[in-house]
């Protein structure tokens, strides 16, 4: 699960932060303005999560991923992020 003291170490001057509770995050990046959802499984330990991701509001997702815990996640999606600023398709 997703616990209070990592949800509140969410970058909210890099992010909106849409949805955030135990079990699911929803960001939507400043920079890029690209939509994430993390969900949590909770298996095999509590922080791993599936990372899914989409371009615009009114696309569907899709899978982007997996991460061991909410803060990796986050970083996966910064990575992404440079990436795309660096001067990759959007």
């Amino acid at each position: 699960m997703f616990n209070k003291e990592h949800l509140d170490k969410i970058d909210r001057n890099y992010f909106n932060v849409i949805i955030a509770d135990d079990r699911n995050v929803t960001l939507q990046s400043r920079n890029t303005g690209h939509y994430w959802y993390l969900h949590c499984t909770g298996y095999p330990t509590e922080g791993t999560c599936i990372i899914f991701h989409k371009h615009r509001f009114n696309h569907p997702y899709h899978q982007h991923g997996r991460a061991r815990t909410l803060h990796q996640a986050v970083k996966n999606i910064k990575g992404h992020d440079e990436w795309q600023m660096n001067g990759k398709h959007r």
